[in-house]
């Protein structure tokens, strides 16, 4: 096993002599190759070892894992997030969040993309990652974003960074749930961060005043239900989106080429409301339902804790 392998120079073409002399003298070597940049491991793979490797992606941690290893409450792991290095930092909200900022995303920004792909614009993308992070769990159609970046782009760039930075594991643009193809490409994304801890940080509230919020705290809770949904289709055969025609709603729709279950999230415990009742009427085949952080066990709405507890693949059937 070798881990953060992308930081050795050649190492796909090594591993591809190895790999090809071992099948030679017949050697039975299993080998496992691991590292933190994605996108640097995916350029060696597809260069070099086509037809020889197995990919396993590794996700963000979960609700149950931070629970289980660091003793997470449910409210910590809205606001904190998943990520295990700063885990024991919590309590002091200022150097949780300057860990957030100088360890992982100036460092995902400057080793992982910066290194891999010419960006013209550093600064526009460095400008889109804060935006996005910031506003997870919205709509913004490109053109509202240009109008906040200061550092002048166009679509075409905008959506090539934030696929860029989905590929990362930081941020990514959710397409809008449709049957035609050309009306998914062409729909406003729909912010989505692979981890809390990346919006909480860009936000000047700390914890305490956070969960006093009703409003930043109902986006941090739809948030951590979009980063579970997010992650739990990587790697597999599913899509997350979401789903808006005029004043209709919901806020995402997990689907694959046979199902599709759309789910709203509520702060408080109401059942849904017309956005769901819109998208049955729409896609009667699909399913909806609804997750709420004071719904009771048992009830017709989804506890929240449950829902983060549990494989969102299921509710696909």
């Amino acid at each position: 096993m070798i881990d953060e392998i992308q930081k050795i120079s050649n190492w796909s073409e090594t591993v591809k002599k190895l790999w090809d002399e071992d099948k030679k003298t017949g050697a039975n070597v299993k080998a496992v190759l691991s590292g933190s940049s994605r996108l640097l491991l995916m350029k060696g793979l597809s260069e070099s070892l086509q037809g020889r490797f197995e990919l396993i992606p590794v996700t963000h941690w979960s609700y149950r894992e931070m629970k289980d290893v660091f003793g997470f409450s449910l409210d910590e792991f809205i606001y904190f997030g998943s990520y295990p290095g700063p885990a024991s930092l919590i309590g002091d909200g200022k150097r949780w969040k300057a860990y957030i900022r100088d360890s992982i995303m100036e460092q995902s920004l400057t080793k992982d993309i910066l290194m891999l792909t010419p960006i013209q614009k550093p600064a526009l993308m460095r400008q889109l990652m804060e935006l996005g992070a910031y506003y997870s769990g919205q709509i913004m159609p490109f053109e509202h974003m240009l109008g906040q970046l200061s550092d002048a782009g166009n679509t075409t760039t905008l959506a090539h960074y934030l696929e860029l930075l989905r590929q990362s594991g930081l941020i990514a643009g959710l397409q809008k749930y449709s049957g035609s193809e050309v009306r998914k490409r062409a729909s406003s994304p729909k912010f989505q961060v692979f981890n809390n801890a990346l919006m909480s940080s860009r936000h000047p509230m700390d914890f305490s005043k956070a969960k006093e919020d009703d409003t930043f705290w109902g986006r941090l809770v739809e948030s951590a239900v979009g980063m579970h949904l997010l992650n739990s289709v990587i790697g597999e055969d599913a899509t997350l989106g979401y789903w808006r025609e005029k004043q209709d709603e919901v806020d995402f729709v997990l689907y694959n080429e046979y199902s599709a279950a759309a789910f709203e999230v509520k702060s408080g415990g109401r059942t849904y409301g017309r956005g769901m009742d819109a998208f049955l009427k729409r896609y009667p085949e699909g399913k909806v339902f609804s997750v709420s952080a004071k719904a009771d066990a048992g009830s017709a709405v989804i506890p929240l804790e449950e829902f983060l507890s549990g494989n969102p693949l299921n509710y696909l059937g």
